[in-house]
């Protein structure tokens, strides 16, 4: 599990896999169907032999969960479901003891509309804290400000009576955003940030990051030309005036200033943007986020040209000394083998373990796990109830239990989950694919290994190759060390002109066969395969 030593002088998030842990269907071991810190305890050794070096959990904060824990109603505190504040500790030195680092979500926001902030600031308008939330007069005819909607569906206006005055929500009703142009809100939020990095937290993923500021005036969004039936009302206006506003990046950068009173800490932030929008989050001089999120897999079309512009167009953008991140899937989209497929999600894990930046794996998609099937009955998502049978928008699909074996609960309770298992989970889970020398599970391990063994996967530089019919192939440099990758993202035969790759052997392919095969400068790749090609080193 040790770095080369050429890349030990590189911080941990930028050589490192990290592994996002959704607390909720990890494992649960009191027997409620719901997952708990315990069981993310009883499992850690399924990401040490995967060769994760760093987790980022989702909430396990005191919450309602009317959005499952991203409505808080205590920073500092761990919700009862989850378990206690001891357990947390006992967590993060679990998570040391094995040598990986923790990341949890902070959710900066908004707050649950319990939250003891939030009451004060509703009861009236003379509140040493009235200003802590955005609070607006209602328009001439007694309604909504303006035309701000809600993420989930509907205004993002609601009604309190005490102040007679409309409070914003980006998201739920029940989750008021917090006013961040109130020097008191920050300070209160950045004493969170230093409550748990003292207790040993590695870093944050910030959530909602472009959320944080609003247009100071008020002032309604334009219609969105672009705007098709079928799709989330919130996308019948741009967003211009309550996401991504240019300040923003210097909230950003207050939070690294608190990140930095403490040694070897990093922050991913939560976006979705295009390139240059998100670089800008980097910081002016790399004094912001240490890895906005790179959400352009989840975005773009999965298609060879596409995906070699997006690395051509990322490196561009990125500041002096910023560094890329990639990701397939998180708790909030389908997966990528129900996106892709699951020959293509192979190759898909593929380019995201040999690709410049750091690989953000979502919980799951190392075996492969399809979409869930989530009856109506048994929704969770207040997305989905707001707003049901928009495509592609129900995240309960995303976030069903983790299949550990083949048993009736598939190891993760001894009673129904809170989300319907996986219906392959009895042949898809973590028992059955350690067993196989072929599956998903092998194939993440041995993509970890290849790229933790060598600097070049992990830290070198990017060339792009190719990025046509199909084939995206791309050089990867660290010194004398030099790996070829190249991926048919087609379902049927493809042959590629690679000098650069002439010499090499083939060391890895997503099928994890053909290994030791010499490569000339032509390579013939199989439907949906990718090959990793040890060309010099």
């Amino acid at each position: 599990m040790q770095f080369h030593p050429a890349s030990l002088a590189e911080p941990w998030w930028k050589r490192g896999v990290v592994y996002n842990l959704y607390p909720c269907s990890y494992m649960d071991t009191n027997g409620d169907g719901w997952g708990d810190i315990a069981g993310i305890r009883a499992r850690l050794d399924h990401l040490v032999g995967l060769g994760i070096d760093a987790i980022w959990m989702s909430p396990v904060y005191v919450s309602p969960m009317k959005d499952f824990g991203y409505d808080v109603v205590d920073h500092t505190a761990v919700g009862a479901q989850f378990g206690t504040l001891a357990e947390m500790d006992g967590l993060i030195a679990d998570v040391h003891a094995r040598g990986m680092k923790l990341m949890i979500d902070f959710v900066p926001n908004h707050t649950s509309d319990q939250h003891p902030w939030f009451l004060e600031s509703r009861s009236s308008r003379d509140n040493p804290r009235a200003d802590w939330y955005l609070w607006r007069d209602p328009a001439s005819d007694g309604g909504p400000p303006n035309n701000w909607r809600s993420l989930f569906g509907g205004s993002a206006w609601a009604w309190c009576e005490e102040r007679g005055q409309y409070w914003y929500h980006a998201f739920l009703a029940e989750q008021p955003d917090l006013n961040w142009r109130n020097p008191a809100v920050a300070h209160a939020q950045h004493d969170v940030m230093r409550f748990w990095l003292a207790r040993g937290i590695d870093g944050f993923r910030v959530d909602a990051m472009w959320h944080l500021l609003k247009d100071p005036h008020w002032r309604d969004n334009p219609p969105n030309p672009d705007f098709r039936p079928g799709e989330p009302a919130i996308r019948q206006f741009l967003q211009i005036r309550t996401a991504d506003l240019p300040e923003t990046v210097e909230v950003v950068c207050g939070l690294r200033r608190v990140l930095d009173e403490f040694p070897d800490r990093a922050m991913i932030g939560e976006l979705y943007l295009d390139y240059d929008r998100m670089c800008a989050y980097y910081g002016p001089t790399s004094d912001g986020c240490n890895l906005p999120f790179n959400q352009h897999l989840i975005m773009d079309p999965w298609r060879a040209e596409v995906v070699a512009r997006g690395i051509e167009t990322y490196e561009a953008a990125l500041p002096a000394g910023a560094w890329p991140n990639w990701i397939f899937g998180n708790p909030d989209n389908p997966r990528v083998a129900s996106r892709l497929g699951p020959a293509q999600a192979r190759v898909a894990a593929v380019f995201l373990l040999t690709a410049r930046g750091t690989p953000i794996l979502w919980q799951g998609d190392e075996l492969g796990l399809e979409n869930g099937v989530v009856p109506p009955e048994r929704v969770r998502d207040p997305q989905e109830k707001r707003e049901p049978g928009l495509v592609d928008h129900n995240r309960d699909i995303a976030r069903t239990p983790m299949p550990w074996d083949g048993s009736r609960f598939a190891g993760f309770s001894t009673v129904e989950p809170w989300l319907p298992l996986t219906e392959d989970h009895a042949t898809v889970n973590v028992a059955a694919e350690e067993a196989d020398p072929r599956s998903m599970l092998t194939l993440h391990r041995r993509l970890i290994a290849l790229r933790r063994a060598h600097p070049a996967l992990a830290i070198g530089a990017v060339t792009v190759l190719c990025g046509a019919n199909d084939v995206l192939a791309f050089e990867r440099r660290h010194g004398t060390e030099v790996f070829v990758v190249a991926l048919n993202l087609a379902h049927a035969p493809r042959t590629v002109a690679l000098p650069p790759a002439a010499g090499g052997r083939i060391a890895l392919t997503s099928g994890l066969d053909r290994g030791g095969e010499s490569v000339g400068e032509t390579l013939c790749l199989g439907p949906d395969e990718a090959v990793v090609i040890a060309v010099a080193g």
